[in-house]
């Protein structure tokens, strides 16, 4: 039996295509036009080795140097990869921001023949790139002077990469979400994004188990899918650290993979959902080109 697809769908297709790929493109011209290469170069090795020492100058203050506990490549990864989730998750919410406020194309762009979600998540994964040369400068950094465990061989590479890009359409899915509530407020919104990747921060295991949150704040933790996410990144690179946790020490990788590939399956409906009401209530309300004085 011939399976015909139609022509509208396909043309949709590659439109999404299009869309998502110039999106990219423009989006990693803004992330790194703004300055000249040298100085864009030293912001992107600062920037992040700034913020985990903070972290390493917390940590060793609290448990008086104790480098060599399990803890601390727990928290040390958990706070690297994390990186992430402020670049892509919040990268497309600030898409609507950046583009309806400061430089004042978003109603030029809706009128173009682009897909518009694809068009925000390219605009959020162009900050992938950045977020990964940050990730990787950070963790370099912990393994060549802060001694945080690290065995090439018996890294799980098919892990990891699955792993990581599950991951970034988990957190573009999200990001859509917030994007949709971003267009419906005329105010300059960019806490948004913000204040829920630092919330996320805590309710995640991103630099300390589950089992330190209050019981009735851990449902919390178990329902994200980033706490899996995470989870799953550890163990692909520094397996022995994860039975050193009991939160999630009963999973194995496959159900923990399936958690989470579950989870953005249910996160990408909603974003959908989400983001179709949004986007067609600011249509309708003429928020599309409405600005707040950015």
């Amino acid at each position: 039996m011939e399976i015909i697809i139609p022509k509208s769908e396909i043309l949709n297709l590659k439109s999404a295509i299009r869309s998502f790929r110039l999106a990219t493109w423009l989006g990693w011209q803004i992330e790194s036009n703004w300055t000249d290469p040298f100085l864009f170069a030293v912001y992107s090795i600062v920037k992040p080795l700034a913020s985990a020492l903070i972290l390493v100058v917390m940590y060793s203050i609290i448990t008086q140097n104790d480098f060599a506990s399990p803890l601390f490549p727990y928290m040390y990864l958990g706070n690297a990869f994390y990186i992430y989730v402020g670049a892509v998750m919040v990268g497309v919410s600030w898409a609507v921001i950046d583009d309806r406020e400061h430089y004042k194309t978003l109603k030029y762009i809706y009128v173009a023949p682009v897909e518009i979600p694809f068009y925000l998540i390219g605009r959020g994964v162009a900050r992938f790139i950045t977020g990964s040369v940050a990730v990787f400068i950070t963790i370099t950094a912990g393994v060549l002077f802060l001694r945080v465990p690290f065995d090439f061989a018996a890294i799980n590479a098919p892990l990891f990469i699955v792993s990581l890009l599950i991951g970034v359409i988990m957190l573009a899915m999200i990001g859509l979400i917030l994007a949709g509530i971003t267009l419906q407020i005329a105010q300059h919104v960019g806490f948004i994004g913000e204040a829920v990747a630092g919330a996320l921060y805590l309710f995640s295991g991103a630099i300390f188990p589950l089992d330190v949150l209050p019981e009735f704040l851990r449902p919390i933790g178990y329902a994200m899918p980033i706490t899996y996410w995470l989870e799953l990144l550890r163990r692909s690179l520094v397996g022995s650290v994860a039975n050193a946790f009991p939160t999630l020490a009963n999973f194995s990788d496959a159900q923990l993979l399936a958690i989470l590939i579950a989870l953005t399956i249910v996160f990408a409906l909603i974003a959908i959902f989400v983001f179709r009401y949004c986007d067609r209530r600011a249509r309708e309300r003429g928020l599309i080109d409405r600005t707040s004085n950015y």
